[in-house]
C-alpha cells in the first residue's frame, strides 16, 4: 500500500479521534442534564490483507457505547411531581406528534392543559385510575394515555357509595315489642342503641342518617335508617316526616357472629344521591354494651385540588382541599432486554430498535421494575474528570495521527521531486 496507505490509515485514526472527541464534548456540555446517560467511543482494528512481504496498513473503526443501563444518582427537590426511577425502567412518554419514547428525564410539571410534561416538552404516559379498570397490556403501551390534571381544576364533589359501620349488640339488652320498633315511626318508637353517619348526595350536600338498632327477638336485630333532615323538631327523632330509607333485620347464633343466611350490609337510597351500600360483616352480638367501633363513609363535599401525591408503585393521586385523597392515575414502567442499543432521540429519549429488544410494561416496585421516587431527579452519569481526561489523550492521539499523514505527504514530495 506504501505511503498512501499509510496517509489513508493515519486518517482514518484522526476520524476516530474527532468521534470521540465528539462524544466527549456531547457528555461534557450533558453533564447537567437529568436522566442524561453517558457514552463513549471504542475502537476496533480493519486489517487489509497485504500481498508477500508488503506490508497493508489497515484502518481503525469506530463505535459509540450508550450506557443507557447506568444508574445515576438521586438529586432531591421540593417539586412532587419530579420523578426518578431506582433501579431498572424508563417513563413511557409521548412526543407532539403522537410517537412513543421511552425515558429516564423525570422532570414533570403541568403544563397550560393540565398534562404532565418534562423539560422536554414530552407528556408522561399512564393509566386512568378514574375508570375502575387498568387495560394495558405487558408488551406494549395499548391502554396509555397522558396524565391530565386539568379535569381536577374545577371544584368537584362525590356522591356517598359505599360505607362501613361495625357495632357490638348487646346479647342483654331487652326486646322491645313490635309496636315500638324503629320501622313502625311511631311517636312511641323506642331503640336499643342509635348511631349517625354522614354522607354526600350527588352535589355534594351533607346528608345525616340516623341509625337505629332494636333487638326484635332473641338472637335477631332490626336496624332501620331514617334522613335526619325528617326528624321532627320537636322531639328530635320519631316520628320522622318521612318512612324510613331502609329497614333490615339481622340474625346472630349461640357464638354471637351473624348466623348462616343473615344479612350483613344495608343498602341505602341516599336523598338525592345514589344507593350506597353499608358494611355491617364485622358486627357482633356480645355480652357488653352497645358500642360502635368503626363508622366511615366515601364521598365528599365540594373541593378543589390541593396538590398530587405519587408513591413508589407509581399510583398518582389527587388530594382535596378537604382532605379526600382520589386515586387518579397509574404510571407503569417499561423496559427493554438491551436497554444500552436503544435509539437515542432529540429531548433525552430512547425508542426501541432491533437490536434492543421488546418492550416490557409492568408496575414499579413489581417483577423486577424499580421503583418510583417522588421529589427526585436522576442526575447525568456523567464523570467530567474521566471525561476530561480522555479529552486529553483523543487530542494528543488525533496530534499523532496528524503527524503521521503530515510525514507522509512530505515523502511524497520527496519522492515527486525525485523527477525533478
Amino acid at each position: 500500500m506504501g505511503l498512501y496507505g499509510m496517509m489513508r490509515t493515519s486518517v482514518s485514526g484522526m476520524a476516530a479521534q474527532a468521534n470521540r472527541l465528539g462524544a466527549i464534548s456531547d457528555n461534557v456540555a450533558n453533564s447537567a442534564t437529568p436522566g442524561y446517560k453517558d457514552s463513549e467511543i471504542q475502537f476496533s482494528t480493519l486489517v487489509l490483507q497485504g500481498g508477500g512481504q508488503d506490508y497493508a496498513s489497515g484502518n481503525v473503526e469506530s463505535q459509540t457505547r450508550r450506557h443507557v443501563s447506568q444508574q445515576g444518582s438521586l438529586s432531591y427537590t421540593t417539586s412532587a411531581t419530579d420523578l426518578a426511577i431506582k433501579g431498572d425502567g424508563f417513563f413511557v412518554v409521548e412526543g407532539n406528534n403522537g410517537q412513543t419514547f421511552l425515558t429516564r428525564a423525570g422532570s414533570f410539571q403541568r403544563d397550560g392543559t393540565g398534562n404532565l410534561v418534562n423539560s422536554a416538552g414530552f407528556k408522561l404516559m399512564g393509566y386512568d385510575a378514574r375508570t375502575g379498570s387498568n387495560n394495558g397490556v405487558s408488551n406494549g403501551t395499548a391502554g396509555l394515555t397522558a396524565v391530565n390534571f386539568g379535569g381536577f381544576a374545577s371544584l368537584q364533589a362525590n356522591a356517598t357509595s359505599s360505607g362501613k359501620m361495625y357495632v357490638n349488640f348487646p346479647s342483654t339488652a331487652t326486646v322491645i315489642a313490635g309496636s315500638d320498633l324503629p320501622s313502625t315511626n311511631s311517636a312511641t318508637a323506642t331503640y336499643t342503641g342509635k348511631s349517625s353517619l354522614v354522607v354526600y348526595d350527588s352535589l355534594g350536600n351533607q346528608v345525616t342518617l340516623d341509625i337505629y338498632s332494636a333487638k326484635s327477638a332473641d338472637g335477631t336485630w332490626e336496624v332501620s335508617v331514617y334522613n335526619r333532615a325528617d326528624a321532627d323538631s320537636t322531639s328530635g327523632g320519631f316520628p320522622y316526616s318521612s318512612p324510613a330509607l331502609t329497614t333490615q333485620t339481622l340474625n346472630f347464633d349461640a357464638n354471637g357472629q351473624f348466623s348462616s343466611g343473615s344479612a350483613t350490609s344495608l343498602t341505602v337510597a341516599v336523598p338525592n344521591g345514589s344507593n350506597m351500600t353499608i358494611d355491617l360483616s364485622q358486627s357482633t352480638q356480645l355480652s357488653s354494651s352497645y358500642t360502635v367501633f368503626s363508622a366511615t363513609a366515601n364521598g365528599n363535599a365540594p373541593s378543589e385540588v390541593d396538590h398530587i401525591d405519587i408513591d413508589n408503585t407509581g399510583e398518582i393521586y389527587a388530594i382535596f382541599k378537604n382532605g379526600e385523597r382520589v386515586l387518579a392515575y397509574n404510571i407503569p414502567l417499561a423496559k427493554v432486554p438491551s436497554p444500552d442499543n436503544l435509539t437515542p432521540a432529540t429531548g433525552n429519549v430512547y425508542s426501541i430498535s432491533s437490536t434492543s429488544g421488546d418492550i416490557l410494561v409492568g408496575t414499579p416496585n413489581k417483577g423486577g421494575f424499580g421503583s418510583l421516587v417522588s421529589g427526585a431527579l436522576e442526575q447525568s452519569t456523567v464523570d467530567l474528570g474521566s471525561e476530561l481526561t480522555s479529552m486529553i489523550e483523543s487530542q494528543r492521539n488525533y496530534t499523532a495521527n496528524s503527524k503521521v499523514f503530515q510525514t507522509g505527504s512530505e515523502l511524497i514530495d520527496v519522492l515527486i521531486n525525485l523527477k525533478r
